[in-house]
């Protein structure tokens, strides 16, 4: 029986690729058949997590907090050296050059992750800013952030910092960075749901063994996780869940 492997779906599209090409790896390393999922936004990965039939998920943090509490999930790996920073961006012609500037009624563009946003907001303490005072503009993509930041149409842009960092060249020339966040300990991690027995383990043992490989480490190169994955305990994952917590109050 097929295992469904889903991938959040704020991993930047040139990534899309590697991901394949891991999907293919692990199925080989673990002799399980495995079915990539690629959700396009957040309530579609929610549609198919309620379906009950998603046996391992690469989940950004506030998402693995709600599913390792409310959906029975197990944290077993994170990516070494891969931490989950978000920045803030205006356009490049933008009179703002620091975060203190923005005012109450402010406009910033999102997209539907939600650890981006709860950072964001930590960040946003030192304009004296709560969620209230702003105008939140929520759209499908970092992409789609970028163009709305560059035209004026909002403030600020709220970006994944590995989204921001692969928009183009000539993007990037448009925009200008106010802020960037030095967290470290927030990752994204990969969940596996107990149901599937022994299969965990085959998972989870294969995906922690491509590092050096000479099949595992093209896959992670394409996806920018050149020093592979480190294993998670249960602590680990209570721990990421705390930091959640904390981030929410």
């Amino acid at each position: 029986m097929s295992l469904n492997f889903l991938i959040a779906p704020d991993f930047a599209p040139e990534r899309f690729a590697g991901w394949h090409m891991l999907n293919t790896v692990l199925q080989k390393r673990s002799a399980e058949s495995l079915h990539l999922l690629t959700p396009a936004s957040a309530a579609e990965q929610a549609e198919l997590i309620a379906k009950g039939d998603v046996a391992a998920v690469y989940a950004n943090p506030f998402d693995a907090a709600s599913m390792i509490r409310d959906a029975g999930y197990v944290a077993v790996a994170r990516p070494l050296g891969k931490s989950d920073e978000m920045v803030m961006a205006t356009r490049a012609d933008s009179p703002l050059n620091s975060i203190e500037g923005l005012k109450p009624g402010c406009k910033i563009a999102l997209t539907d992750n939600k650890d981006v946003k709860l950072i964001g907001l930590r960040l946003l303490e030192a304009a004296d800013l709560t969620e209230a005072d702003v105008q939140w503009q929520l759209v499908e993509s970092y992409q789609a952030a970028a163009r709305m930041t560059i035209k004026g149409e909002v403030d600020i842009g709220f970006f994944l910092a590995e989204a921001y960092n692969s928009l183009s060249r000539l993007t990037k020339t448009q925009l200008k960075p106010l802020m960037e966040s030095k967290l470290a300990d927030i990752t994204h991690v990969l969940l596996i749901h107990p149901r599937i027995g022994a299969s965990l383990d085959k998972l989870r043992d294969a995906l922690l063994g491509l590092a050096g490989t000479a099949d595992g480490q093209p896959a992670l190169d394409e996806l920018g996780i050149e020093q592979g994955f480190e294993a998670m305990s249960v602590e680990d994952g209570e721990f990421m869940i705390d930091l959640m917590d904390t981030l929410l109050s």
